[in-house]
């Protein structure tokens, strides 16, 4: 498998990727567009960082990507979106340019405090201008935090050490890691502004964090508050900073990133309040070689194990959550295939019903893996990567349910999904460990491994009916692999479920649905499966 570097990456990274087996790598980073688009269209797995913009453009060139690693935290150089519809994994290195782009934000902070590069800046002309430069001291000042994740954390920490009064803003920051941080949690972005001498970003690039810093929020913080963003420009509004800034409602600000880079109006980084670097947030020695060797053994994982971590677009699962997830995800894989056949009109909600040992556990994988085994059969190329993305797109909801208790199984499954007129349901467990058993379906109970061609027969609770299913099949050659039968009352309706050794044609489906006593066939194709 080829995978291409197309930014500039350390040269432990590199090796790693040489040494692994079944990798070809080709290293060419800073290539031209054109010469990119050529020498991906032959690879399997690239390898980028910043500079290489991975859209939809450059994806549709690249008919073998299976996997994409971003060295670095951020992935929105990358369209996840537009990846995640072709399956293909997007990768990312959380972990390792903590430690600098944190430390970057804490140098940032200093040299708002004590002006520094302008005072660099006239001593480098000779000059000695010492009452200009009157600075402020940070110790018992009130320190903001846009986004508590990993970065945020850090500073949080260095923070507290300077003795800092800190402040978090975070919508998935709980009060255990609050006091273990020693921070103060905001109830919300307004009230944080509005208490906070210095305000440092640490969020990630959403639609919803886009512009949270805008001219309303900065008109109603604090008077004099100095701004630091080391995160993703665009988070702060560009043109409200620029605003406050020659209003003095903003003291300063200290950017590292901004909304094009390099920019494109370079008025705001020249500002004589502003102290700007070129995103150098993850540039140090450390960071570029923790980065360079994180993405290149994600990508090793991903092509030649099978394994994902960090996967920004996929439910990341190791090793050891893999014994007990993996067969849960394909027993949710055939439920929802076996759900979605039996619906006859198209699904539009999912509810996926955790009930015993398995509401314990890691469900996104669980989920997803469903919501790939309902799409399977009327999608092309669903996987496990794009499988929740399609489902968006058709304006299919999942919601998931989960109990403790579980009536009749020590662990259950079951994928209900809902059309305008109809709702089914298919009910499984495990057998021993890892062996998938079909339990239910809709109100009847019974028992069969879902697997292969699988018919679904509503019949009368009389004598002979099952004998007349096995009489057309045999009359057809199709032969009978397995056989359960669930029933409401005695003589009442009843469902027959059959598995058979071949797939039964439109004769054979209309010669069971002609038997005498029999109300309905529905077929489900379990063939084949998904994987990332």
């Amino acid at each position: 498998m080829k995978v291409l570097i197309s930014d500039k990456l350390s040269k432990e990274g590199v090796e790693i990727l040489k040494v692994a087996k079944g990798i070809e790598v080709i290293d060419k980073p800073g290539l031209p567009l054109d010469e990119l688009k050529k020498v991906i269209a032959d690879v399997e797995g690239l390898i980028v960082r910043s500079a290489t913009k991975v859209n939809k453009e450059l994806l549709a060139c690249a008919p073998k990507l299976k996997a994409i690693a971003r060295a670095g935290a951020g992935v929105d150089n990358i369209d996840c979106e537009a990846a995640s519809r072709r399956g293909i994994i997007v990768m990312n290195t959380p972990g390792g340019n903590t430690i600098s782009a944190g430390e970057h934000a804490l140098a940032m902070m200093f040299s708002l405090a004590r002006q520094i590069p302008a005072a660099d800046a006239l001593m480098k002309q000779g000059v000695w201008e010492k009452k200009k430069f009157t600075g402020k001291e940070l110790t018992g000042k009130t320190l903001g935090i846009v986004g508590v994740g990993r970065i945020g954390a850090e500073v949080a920490r260095r923070a507290v050490g300077l003795r800092m009064n800190v402040v978090g803003f975070d919508p998935f920051l709980n009060a255990e890691q609050a006091q273990a941080l020693g921070l103060e949690i905001a109830p919300s972005l307004e009230d944080l502004l509005s208490r906070s001498d210095y305000v440092t970003v640490h969020a990630a690039m959403t639609d919803k964090t886009k512009g949270m810093i805008g001219a309303k929020e900065l008109a109603a913080a604090k008077k004099g508050i100095a701004i630091i963003n080391c995160a993703r420009g665009g988070i702060v509004d560009e043109a409200a900073l620029l605003g406050a800034l020659d209003s003095g409602q903003v003291s300063g600000a200290a950017l590292d990133v901004f909304t094009s880079e390099p920019p494109a109006d370079w008025t705001l980084a020249k500002h004589p309040k502003v102290i700007a670097t070129p995103h150098l947030g993850a540039s140090t020695e450390e960071a570029q070689l923790n980065v360079a060797i994180a993405a290149a053994e994600q990508m090793v994982d991903a092509l030649v194990n099978g394994k994902v971590r960090f996967a920004v677009n996929f439910p990341s699962v190791d090793a050891e959550e893999m014994k007990l997830l993996g067969p849960y995800m394909d027993l949710g894989r055939r439920l929802g295939a076996i759900a979605a056949q039996l619906c006859g009109a198209p699904v539009k909600e999912v509810n996926v019903i955790y009930s015993g040992t398995v509401a314990s556990l890691k469900t996104e994988p669980v989920n997803v893996s469903v919501a790939a085994g309902l799409l399977s059969s009327y999608v092309e190329g669903v996987n496990l990567v794009n499988a929740r993305v399609l489902l968006k797109e058709r304006g299919i909801t999942l919601k998931e349910t989960r109990t403790s208790e579980s009536a009749d199984f020590v662990t259950y499954l079951a994928v209900e999904v809902k059309a305008e007129n109809e709702t089914r349901l298919a009910g499984g467990t495990l057998f021993g460990r890892s062996s998938p058993r079909l339990v239910q379906v809709d109100a009847f109970t019974l028992e069969i491994e879902p697997a292969g061609t699988v018919l679904f027969i509503r019949n009368k609770d009389v004598p002979g009916v099952i004998g007349e299913v096995g009489r057309i099949l045999g009359d057809h050659k199709i032969n009978i692999a397995n056989m359960s039968n669930g029933r409401r009352s005695a003589g009442g309706e009843a469902l027959t479920i059959v598995s058979t050794d071949s797939a039964p044609d439109e004769r054979v489906l209309k010669a069971l649905a002609g038997a005498k006593s029999v109300l309905a066939v529905k077929v489900a194709r379990l063939d084949g499966g998904t994987s990332a």
